[in-house]
This record gives structure tokens, C-alpha cells and sequence, in this order.
């Protein structure tokens, strides 16, 4: 029997887009055997190897803050039918253990990070390109929120990156992506009707 082509959805936005909520909602809509997730996230390379401001702080929101070689490897392997795992990335917080996560092929493989467009060898892998668009104001608010609560950040620290890095960031290396992408999603208030879109157009792939 051949072997169904894997069919590979990539998911960006804004920090603080709500990214992690809607693949959290998509992936609790599949079996675990019909979907598989797998983040930029957990591909940062180590503190010690991050690019350092001219105020000498680290800027995790850089392209070359993420292993993109080790990232497109892993995604090349799920799609080749390979079992992979890597530990956790837990964003430095010393409260937090990192786990083994295990990634197993699926019939859809589901592509989340901010710089998932800007690695050729990422991009040319993904079937459908999704940009998640929030007001800068909003994301603002749930960046705040996630940073002190999930990672453990100062405010201070938070709003130092905010203004230095990451909106910086944004406005280089991931808005220009929005008019390449093949479905926008507004995210200002809910992203119902986008969800339930892509929701039963990727049921069809199955």
C-alpha cells in the first residue's frame, strides 16, 4: 500500500499572537495518532550562545537565536515516518524541570514558531503557510501575562524586551510574512471562525 505524503501545516504571528492556544485547541479536535506538534521553541540554542545587546542583554528574538539546521533535521525525520525526542526548552526559568518530549509521525504535521518562514529549509517543507494577526496592543497584554506567570520575568525585564527585541524583531523578520502566508487568522478577540475553517479542512486530509 503507498504510503500517504505527511501534509505539513506552519503556524506564526506575533509574540503573543495567541499561537499556543489555537494549536492547543486544534490538537484537543485530533487523536494523538492523527496529529503531531512540534515548536520552534524547544530548538533555542543555549543562554550562552545568545546574542547579546548593547546593553549586554541576551536577544532570544533573533533568527540566529534558534538552531533552524536541527529544527528542518527533526521535521525532515517526522516526515520521513522517524520517532524523534529532545528535551524541553523551559526558557531558562530555574522553577521549571525540563521534560523528554517525544514526537511521533502523523498524518498532519503542525509547524509552530516565529521564524518558521524566515529558514528556507523550513519553509519549502510546508504545504500551508497560517500567519495568526493580533493588534500590537494585544499582544502586548498576553506577552506581559505569559512572561511573568509561565517563565518567571521581572516586568521590567518583559517591557525592556518588548520595546528592544521583540517588536523589532516582528516588524523585520516575521510581519513580512503575512501577505506570503495562505490564510490570515484575526486574533484581536477570538479566532472561532478561523479555527473551525482550518479545523474541517484538515479533517479532509485525514
Amino acid at each position: 500500500m503507498m504510503k500517504h505524503k505527511t501534509y505539513v501545516v506552519g503556524l506564526t504571528g506575533a509574540s503573543g499572537a495567541g499561537k499556543t492556544t489555537f494549536i492547543n485547541q486544534i490538537k484537543a479536535t485530533f487523536g494523538e495518532s492523527d496529529i503531531c506538534l512540534i515548536s520552534q521553541d524547544n530548538y533555542y540554542k543555549p543562554r550562552e550562545l545568545q546574542e547579546k545587546d548593547d546593553q549586554g542583554v541576551e536577544n532570544f528574538d533573533l533568527p540566529s537565536s534558534i538552531n533552524g539546521e536541527e529544527f528542518a533535521n527533526d521535521i525532515q525525520k517526522l516526515i520521513n515516518g522517524q520517532t524523534l525526542q529532545r528535551e524541553e526548552y523551559t526558557f531558562n526559568n530555574e522553577l521549571v524541570t525540563p521534560k523528554i518530549l517525544t514526537f511521533s509521525p502523523a498524518p498532519i504535521l503542525l509547524i509552530e514558531g516565529i521564524f518558521i518562514y524566515h529558514f528556507p529549509e523550513i519553509m519549502r517543507l510546508i504545504d500551508l503557510k497560517l500567519f495568526l494577526d493580533v493588534k500590537e496592543t494585544v499582544a502586548l497584554s498576553r506577552r506581559i501575562r505569559r512572561d511573568q506567570i509561565e517563565r518567571n520575568y521581572p516586568l521590567e525585564d518583559v517591557l525592556y524586551r518588548y520595546e528592544h527585541h521583540v517588536l523589532p524583531t516582528y516588524e523585520k523578520y516575521i510581519q513580512p510574512y503575512r501577505s506570503k502566508a495562505d490564510v490570515v487568522i484575526n486574533n484581536n478577540i477570538n479566532f472561532d471562525i478561523g479555527l473551525n475553517m482550518l479545523t474541517e479542512f484538515l479533517k479532509s486530509k485525514l
